[in-house]
């Protein structure tokens, strides 16, 4: 896979956006294609999720970036009741440059159940291209993550990418030790403990108390390497108008690590609302050939 399309993954994701969609702007073009609905794996048994406290958020946890030498540290413990929603759904648009609506992205809570044993998220994110963009350049992604349900750390990684009527699937079964086996239908994916994708990790920065914790770093795996992402607040009361409304949000700088040195042509401006449920209304993205946007246009 090329850097520019191993860099795409990186920004769907460095938080589970579809800014990573423009890094093949300049790419070609096929016919639209239906939304791909792919099956849970049998290791997940969906469950009801428990009730979570009002006004809690991960702050408990916070994972610190291993240092490499020392890839045998323990993750802390789990929370088992963050304030996530099972059914919530994200509807966005994205725009690069001065072209607006060039792709459209849902965000959804999936579902909450147990996978290998564990209480887990269940986390999904769907790209298409749009019109006229699609006429050049036709993608339709679909990412799918299981997150651990307290600490949103990643067990399982799936992308099932449809870009110039090709077709890759790709399964990741994560593993700190390497020692347990992956399905035979999946890749066994060596990580740092406590590594989030980048579905988890979009998730996990709504739910940190960024009146508590000014900065945040974690290992983020985006399905081919492993990086260090270091978000920092920057902001409590931006104001931010997007096509499903006017937000008070909160401005979260994401920056971007690469075996300890920063990627200068990518970077990531995160605005959460300032409301219960700290709904990402706004990402701003620079990236290396264009600046680009993904803004709200409804919340289910």
């Amino acid at each position: 896979m090329s850097h520019r399309t191993t860099l795409g993954i990186i920004a769907v994701a460095a938080l589970g956006c579809a800014a990573g969609a423009f890094y093949w702007l300049h790419a070609r073009g096929s016919h639209p294609t239906p939304e791909v609905v792919s099956a849970e794996p049998p290791e997940f048994h969906e469950a009801p999720p428990a009730p979570a406290p009002a006004h809690q958020h991960a702050n408990a946890a916070v994972t610190d970036l291993p240092a490499a030498s020392d890839p045998k540290k323990t993750a802390p413990p789990a929370d088992p009741v963050l304030p996530l929603r099972a059914g919530e759904v994200l509807e966005y648009t994205a725009n690069v440059s001065k072209v607006s609506n060039v792709a459209n992205l849902k965000l959804q809570i999936a579902g909450r159940g147990n996978f290998l044993g564990k209480s887990a998220w269940h986390l999904q994110a769907v790209v298409h291209t749009e019109n006229p963009l699609r006429l050049v350049f036709e993608l339709d992604d679909q990412f799918d993550s299981y997150s651990d349900a307290g600490t949103l750390a990643s067990m399982q990684y799936e992308m099932r990418l449809s870009e110039r009527g090709q077709r890759v699937e790709s399964i990741q079964r994560m593993t700190a030790s390497g020692n347990e086996p992956a399905p035979a239908n999946a890749t066994a994916a060596r990580v740092l403990p406590g590594t989030r994708d980048p579905l988890g990790m979009m998730q996990y920065l709504r739910n940190v108390d960024w009146a508590k914790t000014p900065e945040v770093r974690s290992p983020v795996y985006d399905g081919h390497k492993l990086y260090d992402a270091r978000a920092r607040l920057t902001g409590t009361s931006a104001s931010v108008i997007v096509p499903a409304g006017s937000y008070a949000a909160s401005k979260i700088s994401i920056r971007v690590f690469d075996k300890g040195v920063e990627m200068k042509d990518a970077s990531f401006t995160l605005y959460l609302a300032n409301n219960e449920a700290r709904t990402p209304v706004l990402l701003e993205a620079i990236l290396p050939f264009a600046t680009a946007s993904v803004e709200l246009v409804k919340a289910k």
